[in-house]
């Protein structure tokens, strides 16, 4: 097939119109098959993905090393292809406890010295930190980017997770190529003033989460577990009583899917992927695909076309602020700008 792509703003890069979000396949969601990883990212360049996110505190280094080795292995017609997206910024411990966020200038480029060294690259195409730090003003976090891009060591700034207001002080500092944020039928917060905002001012959307972190993939079943490892054991979606009322909104969207013939994480995506002309925004999915086999159930999103009746069918299966459970732990919460 041949990938549909969009622009990154009117500042940023063009990119496939679906990304590969990375984390997974670093332990963020339990153990990982490397060989598998490396396997999937390979074939998602094959399939026309040029977009490629991580975060240089995912696995502390490990994502940055994995996608380093699947680019150097990979064709070099493909490699050449890739556009890096990395969030920094956050501090974690051996345990992989969160310990909060630097942003400050000579942090900012000290972080960028490592993730270029890790990924084997010499410049990282979109750059962002994870989190608001509330100790810096994000004009210097930014003012520090945009230094890195004089140089060339970035190519765009980016932004993550950050407010309507956060996000007009970044742009009248330096170009803003997007802003990365969670997005999807049961996070649409960011409907209420933070898409307008990026369409007045020129700013695309990279959407992590579309699937919930498999919520609403139609794969998770009542009363899986999840190992101590995995992010959704703490997470309060995947919580006792949320859990089940959120399987349940799932169940009512499976019968939409399948009246139109496809999966519901085909469904989902294919939904996201139609806010971008909703809301005359570039909404570019991040897909977490960790295997093939998810990667090319994903791909098939780009063959749906939702029309309004198939759009209303999907919201009225899942309607807005339906989810039960908050989509990070409350510590996590208190560290989103994009919530406040």
């Amino acid at each position: 097939m041949t990938m549909r792509t969009r622009n990154l703003g009117t500042t940023g890069p063009q990119v496939s119109a679906l990304g590969l979000g990375c984390m997974g396949m670093s332990g963020m969601y339990g153990d990982a098959d490397r060989a598998e990883s490396i396997a999937t990212i390979h074939a998602a360049l094959e399939a026309g993905v040029t977009l490629l996110d991580t975060g240089d505190f995912y696995g502390m280094g490990h994502n940055e090393l994995l996608i380093s080795e699947a680019l150097r292995t990979a064709p070099a017609a493909l490699r050449e292809n890739a556009l890096t997206s990395v969030k920094f910024g956050a501090h974690r411990g051996p345990d992989g406890a969160w310990l909060g966020y630097d942003a400050r200038p000579n942090a900012v480029k000290t972080w960028a010295a490592y993730s270029l060294q890790r990924l084997g690259v010499d410049h990282i195409d979109v750059y962002r930190p994870a989190r608001l730090d509330p100790n810096v003003p994000i004009e210097e976090t930014v003012g520090a980017i945009a230094e890195l891009v004089e140089k060339g060591y970035v190519r765009h700034i980016g932004l993550s997770e950050v407010g309507a207001e956060t996000i007009r002080r970044a742009a009248a500092t330096a170009p803003i190529a997007d802003l990365q944020i969670e997005y999807s039928l049961i996070s649409r917060s960011p409907e209420r003033e933070i898409l307008p905002t990026l369409r007045e001012l020129g700013i695309a959307v990279t959407a992590y989460g579309v699937l919930s972190r498999g919520l609403i993939s139609g794969h998770l079943t009542p009363g899986q577990g999840f190992a101590a490892n995995d992010f959704r054991a703490h997470t309060p979606r995947f919580q006792g009583d949320n859990l089940q009322h959120n399987l349940t909104l799932v169940e009512s969207l499976r019968k939409v899917a399948e009246q139109k013939g496809v999966s519901v994480a085909q469904i989902v995506i294919a939904w996201v992927l139609s806010q971008g002309q909703r809301h005359n925004t570039d909404i570019v999915p991040l897909v977490g695909a960790r295997t093939r086999e998810r990667l090319g159930e994903a791909l098939g999103a780009l063959d749906v076309t939702l029309d309004a009746a198939d759009l209303a069918a999907i919201e009225a299966a899942v309607p807005a602020d339906a989810a039960a459970g908050e989509r990070y732990a409350p510590a996590q919460m208190t560290m989103l700008d994009s919530e406040r």
